[in-house]
């Protein structure tokens, strides 16, 4: 039996996902669909799919699930939490412009700048952009990385020196001078998969451009380079804090555009502040 399945398609600075509503669509085996709806060339294309629900506790407002595009389900993504944002509000889901979401990596606090807005015959209010509170960083490494960061990762006969930060899941900041001339794709395969992060991990190369400007690429774990990541974006303005580059507050720079973070000093919190943009509506069947 056929199910026909409405979604929206989505991106923070570029990095894009399929949403969809799981209250009113509920998929029984979103790791296939994810595989199969991700493909640029045979299915929608996309960097993953995220499910959205209800919760069924006072704690949180909303819940996120999310699948990458290898069918491997991701901890917590910045950038989809800012779309959730976008989209539960834009579809008149909450009037809240505070929205707590349950997440695997924990409650995230999502605060929405909306502004008026008209489209033709229709005036409201739209979200254009999303402060999140990604809680706070942790550098509590993988037992088999213990002394890594001061004797680098040894791969492809190079050895490759970074700062493990934990946003919820797992990243590997490496700053570099070039980030045009460096081979982010044939470091980023092997690095993800390197026997240091038995759960595999994301890697973020980053070049500083200025005082508290930095040019970032991401390997995102299953689903290889991406546009953007927003946790990737925080794990790297506390790495450049915590190495003496920055302060604590600082610019990330993607692919897929720019991303504004600040580590709080007073609650030890990082805060991910960037856009959340619609693409287009469809419906796929399953």
């Amino acid at each position: 039996m056929t199910q026909s399945i409405h979604f929206t398609k989505m991106h923070g600075a570029g990095n894009d996902y399929i949403y969809v509503d799981s209250t009113l669509y509920p998929i029984q085996d979103p790791a296939k669909a994810s595989i199969a709806w991700s493909d640029r060339h045979k299915g929608i294309g996309s960097d993953g799919l995220v499910l959205i629900g209800r919760s069924s506790t006072s704690d949180a407002d909303f819940t996120m699930r999310i699948f990458n595009a290898d069918g491997s389900e991701a901890m917590m993504c910045g950038n989809a939490s800012r779309c959730i944002g976008k989209y539960v509000y834009e579809n008149g889901l909450t009037d809240k412009t505070v929205i707590r979401l349950q997440t695997l990596s924990g409650i995230k606090t999502l605060r929405l700048q909306t502004t008026e807005s008209s489209d033709g015959a229709v005036t409201g209010k739209k979200v254009e952009s999303v402060t999140v509170d990604m809680l706070e960083p942790s550098f509590h490494q993988p037992s088999q990385f213990i002394g890594g960061d001061q004797n680098g990762i040894v791969t492809l006969g190079t050895t490759i020196r970074g700062t493990f930060v934990s946003m919820g899941n797992p990243h590997y900041v490496v700053f570099v001078a070039d980030i045009d001339r460096f081979d982010i794709s044939r470091y980023g395969a092997t690095l993800e998969r390197h026997p240091y992060f038995p759960e595999r991990c994301n890697i973020e190369f980053a070049q500083q451009l200025d005082e508290a400007t930095f040019r970032v690429r991401v390997w995102e774990r299953g689903s290889g380079i991406t546009q953007a990541c927003g946790t990737g974006a925080c794990a790297t303005a506390v790495a450049a804090c915590v190495n003496g580059l920055t302060g604590r507050r600082s610019t990330v720079i993607m692919d897929g555009g720019t991303l504004n973070i600040e580590w709080n000093a007073d609650d030890n919190h990082v805060y991910m502040t960037g856009p959340a943009e619609f693409v287009f509506d469809g419906e796929i069947t399953l």
